[in-house]
């Protein structure tokens, strides 16, 4: 690896991976491609290690012109393609959005990497690499005595998100099949940690529960998901870009399975502990169940014994270690939280998916 292309590298994960692999490989440069939607936020690179090998560029995956640029202006020889619309509740009201982004971004990367790997033939096969990052929702829904879901078991997805993303794999695989195209997917669980976007359930959890807010559980909150760390998924996607083999599928969890009640209650526990002299103490007392999302699926649960034992990668950190320090990070944080919560697009999403929603 010499330089890397990112694209969502202003995201959630994107970022975080961008810090750890500044961090990991000090001869590496990154450029991070990013539309800057609604999740997408250059606060997330504010104070990033030897920044002089970073250059951000604000753009759309779906723009043909502007990725093949990409790629022969500064010499790309690996992708980590974290772009894509990721949150279930919004493909059920534009699942549109979805397949444009996940599915029709996906592949106009996979063709200009064909152009100028392949095509133009700038760098040999055993040179390059294109990662996707994709989840375990491709796999659909498992019932509570189901084994857990391998690299081979069958998709079934069951949301417009997850739908699009398992569309986005096939043309993965199909590129490194019919091209021979070197590629490699990673399947992965619910991650949390720093920079995540204030509508997904942890920050949701914290931020209500400071505020002395509802905290809204879908339903019993019994659906049951399996929790990594980010730090942990940037590892894992590192040494896959290292070890892994092209044209292999590796899942990545962080073998916590908890119910997303389990999961309020918990970070509750946390915030307690943390803020002892909170008048909302104990937090717990803000849950509120809300009609559950049209469709939502039971249980989630990767077999991760493939990335374990072929390339050696375990998560780093526990439940406890990996919770408590996302919500200090929080704590830290309010400026960022203000400027993401002040949008008016935030606040709209938030009353449509929570206040507006209806039995």
């Amino acid at each position: 690896m010499r330089n890397i292309l990112v694209t969502g590298g202003a995201g959630f994960i994107g970022s975080n991976f961008i810090r750890y692999m500044l961090d990991a490989e000090p001869e590496v440069g990154i450029v991070n491609l990013d539309a800057l939607t609604y999740a997408g936020n250059r606060d997330n690179l504010e104070g990033l290690p030897d920044p002089e090998r970073h250059i951000f560029v604000h753009g759309d995956i779906c723009d043909k012109n502007l990725v093949t640029r990409l790629f022969t202006k500064h010499d790309i020889d690996t992708v980590v393609h974290f772009a894509a619309e990721s949150h279930v509740d919004r493909s059920i009201k534009d699942p549109g959005a979805f397949v444009r982004t996940n599915v029709t971004g996906t592949l106009t990367l996979l063709d200009a990497a064909k152009k100028y790997w392949i095509d133009d033939k700038a760098h040999s096969s055993g040179d390059v690499r294109f990662h996707h990052v994709s989840t375990d929702e491709v796999y659909g829904s498992l019932g509570p005595d189901e084994d857990s879901w391998t690299e081979n078991s069958p998709y079934a997805p069951r949301s417009p998100y997850a739908a699009s993303k398992a569309g986005a794999d096939h043309l993965v695989r199909s590129y490194g099949h019919t091209f021979g195209l070197p590629c490699t997917i990673t399947n992965c669980s619910n991650n949390y940690g720093p920079y995540q976007f204030p509508e997904k359930l942890i920050p949701v959890i914290i931020l209500n529960a400071l505020e002395g807010s509802p905290i809204p559980v879908y339903g019993d909150g019994g659906q049951i998901r399996d929790w990594l760390y980010v730090d942990d998924h940037c590892a894992a996607i590192h040494t896959v870009l290292r070890s892994g083999k092209a044209g292999e599928t590796y899942n990545i969890g962080g073998g916590n399975q908890m119910t997303n009640l389990e999961i309020v209650e918990t970070v509750c526990g946390i915030l307690d502990t943390q803020q002892p002299g909170s008048v909302n103490v104990p937090h717990r007392n803000f849950i509120k169940s809300v009609p559950d999302r049209p469709g939502h699926d039971r249980r989630y649960d990767l077999n991760t014994s493939k990335i374990r034992s072929e390339l050696g990668w375990h998560p780093a950190h526990s439940p406890k270690d990996g919770l408590s320090g996302t919500v200090q990070w929080y704590l830290n944080n309010s400026r960022w939280i203000a400027e993401i919560r002040k949008r008016p697009d935030y606040k709209a999403w938030l009353y449509c998916n929570y206040e507006g929603r209806k039995k």
